[in-house]
């Protein structure tokens, strides 16, 4: 999508510190990131987010989790923990709609989730 800054960075037209990238998924360092690790993980092809999903490309979710994994292993998070955090929609909170996940760790965050 030509106007998906997401996209733009999957395309290389926009710098970005890449962490980790197969060939379905890229992930990259947040440019305003609110913990000591914060990763964007984003799908290769443009879905705008969940809702977007069908039966034909939701394996890609299963592809950033693994990612995810991958990327909190080599990070040296994965044992103390991290969180995944993914926005649906304007409500909560997605600015950037092209579906991508937040890995964030690095810090202790506790239970509440907001």
């Amino acid at each position: 999508m030509a106007d998906c800054i997401f996209c733009m960075i999957n395309e290389r037209k926009i710098p970005s510190t890449i962490v980790y990238e197969d060939d379905k998924v890229l992930a990259f360092n947040d440019i305003n990131p609110v913990a000591p690790v914060h990763v964007v993980i984003i799908p290769k092809e443009h879905i705008a987010n969940v809702n977007e999903l069908t039966q034909e490309n939701a394996a890609v979710l299963g592809d950033i989790h693994m990612a995810a994994k991958k990327i909190a292993a080599k990070l040296g998070v994965a044992d103390k923990g991290y969180r995944l955090i993914n926005n649906c929609g304007a409500d909560a909170g997605q600015t950037v709609f092209h579906l991508h996940y937040h890995l964030i760790a690095g810090i202790k965050m506790g239970a509440k989730i907001v």
